[in-house]
């Protein structure tokens, strides 16, 4: 900032400012303070600062003392009265400090108008309480927000979110060592016959039902408890207690909610069935109230088997489906990482020739404990987990890298190699680059490896489908249709579906030369397939009348038993002879 800049700067700051020499004369005066006054700036220049005050004033703010207060460096403050040139007052707040001049030290006065600054600080104040109370209002509005987001609107208990965050707190608060044998348990209530009265009385009455069941579950309810409204007509209750104080809640929940209820005059019964589940203490891990409540939810049903108005507990040992799929998904997780997972191998035969031409890969885990567990063990549970995704990463490279082994080691060179992926898989963004990135490392060109998608997975999201099956083509692999005939294609999406096979499914083969329906069946999706310009495929032979009765359909490729059941890679080539 130059001198200049300075100089205008100082002109117009809103204060009046003033500089005095060490005879207490004013050597320089801002436009503020001429304005105050009525003075121009040539007639203040060289005139005692004292003179500007009021009479009474003076003594205080003589030429000696002014200069006195600055000496130690400390800043002189007081109230004073300017008197202007018309003999008017203008109170105002004074402020003196030493400055640095160009002749010498120099007294600097600055002047704000008294009022002025009262006004600012009644400003500055109510800003302040508006924004207390603007805070105020937000916090109130993020508590009822969360009120809102962990609570149910109709019955006002908490939801299942609410439900969780109550059930993690407790489960991280829970001690095995209380003494009083309490512990985290929920109790998981599912009203018999709730149906009956939506379809009946309409869905007015079914929310005042369960605005009703809320009271009184809350009334069963120990003070201390978390109460939920679960989902639709299911409830939970919440609540450290020990197994005879989680029986004795049910007992009473059961009677209170046996109690006749009026809807529309009509006098309605509405029983429940009570699941009891209490936490292993301490439990920890992100699926621990997710196994709690599934247990209980587990209970619920078997009591629900017994008949209504009844409750069962959970009870070491019981059959538990959901806490097995977790154990299972996290011994798959560590299998996957431990390579105890395997690919076998089944031939695929070119009919009209008898030779190999190809190969599917199929997974196998090598348990620990179980042994070699089929697909049909672990698959679905990897699918609906996500697990699926990595599973079917490592069986792709495996399955490629295969290939380009036996072309390398004198094995069954060229063939082609199926693998196939999941409707998780075809719905990933990252399926197209993992292909294209699997074959790159490898070395295998595209048009030796198939991809199979069933017809159900394909039909799930056809538009979706068909972007990525576009994607993959243009990558240049094949693509096959499995199980063909099991699901509901539409036969408009499958013409725009760019796929190379169709692989009927093992369900018709099976009973082709016994059943003339399942021998039509195969028929006409052979014939389909040809029309369209497709490889029929045939899957599941297992007899030589099979295998004869598709070479005279025209079938031009199958798999089955009676070639060759699935084998591990070292097993490959195989002495297969097909007359």
């Amino acid at each position: 900032m130059t001198q200049r800049d300075y100089a205008e700067l100082w002109q117009r700051a809103p204060g009046g400012h003033l500089l005095l020499d060490d005879d207490g004369l004013i050597t320089a005066v801002n436009a503020t303070f001429t304005g105050w006054t009525g003075y121009t700036a040539e007639e203040l220049l060289g005139t005692p600062f004292p003179k500007l005050l009021p009479i009474g004033d003076r003594v205080l703010y003589t030429t000696h003392s002014l200069p006195q207060l600055m000496v130690s460096g400390r800043i002189a403050e007081a109230s004073v009265q300017v008197v202007g040139r018309d003999g008017s007052r203008h109170p105002a707040l004074l402020s003196a400090t030493r400055v640095s001049g160009p002749d010498g030290p120099e007294t600097q006065l600055v002047l704000v108008d008294a009022q002025q600054r009262r006004r600012y600080e009644e400003e500055l104040l109510a800003a302040r309480r508006r924004a207390e109370e603007s805070e105020a209002r937000i916090t109130r509005a993020e508590a009822e927000l969360a009120e809102l987001v962990h609570h149910d609107s109709l019955t006002g208990l908490l939801n299942r979110p609410g439900l969780l965050r109550a059930l993690h707190d407790r489960l991280g608060a829970a001690r095995a060592d209380r003494g009083d044998g309490a512990v985290p348990t929920v109790l998981f209530i599912d009203l018999d016959g709730f149906k009956t009265v939506n379809d009946d009385l309409g869905h007015a009455s079914g929310d005042e039902l369960l605005q009703v069941v809320a009271r009184r579950i809350r009334s069963a309810s120990r003070a201390g408890a978390d109460v939920a409204r679960f989902a639709g007509d299911e409830f939970v209750v919440l609540d450290d207690v020990t197994p005879s104080g989680a029986a004795r809640v049910a007992d009473r929940l059961l009677d209170l909610l046996a109690e006749p209820v009026v809807l529309q005059g009509v006098e309605v019964v509405v029983t429940a069935s009570v699941g009891i589940c209490s936490a292993e203490v301490p439990a920890s891990g992100p699926d621990a109230a997710e196994l709690v409540l599934r247990r209980a939810d587990n209970a619920m049903y078997r009591a629900k088997a017994q008949g209504s108005g009844r409750w069962t507990a959970h009870r070491p040992g019981d059959s538990d489906p959901g806490a097995d799929r977790l154990v299972l998904l996290e011994q798959l997780r560590s299998g996957i990482r431990q390579g105890q997972l395997r690919v076998f191998y089944q031939p695929r035969l070119h009919l009209p020739t008898g030779r190999l031409s190809g190969v599917e890969a199929l997974v196998r885990w090598e348990h620990p404990t179980r042994g070699l567990l089929q697909p049909g063990a672990f698959i679905d549970a990897a699918e609906q987990s996500g697990i699926i995704r990595e599973l079917g990463a490592w069986v792709l490279a495996e399955a490629v890298e295969q290939a380009v082994r036996w072309d390398a080691t004198g094995g069954p060179a060229g063939l082609q190699v199926a693998v196939n992926l999941s409707a998780r898989q075809l719905a990933d963004t990252d399926l197209v680059p993992l292909v294209a990135r699997t074959l790159a490392r490898a070395g295998l060109p595209a048009a030796r490896l198939v991809l199979e998608i069933t017809e159900t997975a394909l039909m799930s999201d056809p538009d979706a489908a068909l972007r990525s099956l576009q994607a993959l083509k243009e990558l240049g692999v094949l693509l096959a249709v499995d199980d063909f005939g099991t699901g509901f294609s539409s036969f408009t999406y499958l013409k725009r579906f760019p796929v190379d096979e169709l692989k009927i499914d093992r369900s018709f083969v099976t009973g082709m030369t016994t059943d003339p329906g399942d021998h039509a069946i195969v028929a006409s999706c052979v014939h389909l397939a040809h029309a369209m310009g497709l490889v029929a495929v045939a899957e599941g032979v297992e007899s030589a009348a099979e295998c004869d009765a598709l070479r005279a359909l025209g079938a031009d490729q199958a798999q089955g038993y009676f070639f060759s059941r699935p084998v591990p890679a070292d097993d490959m080539p195989l002495p297969i002879v097909v007359a």
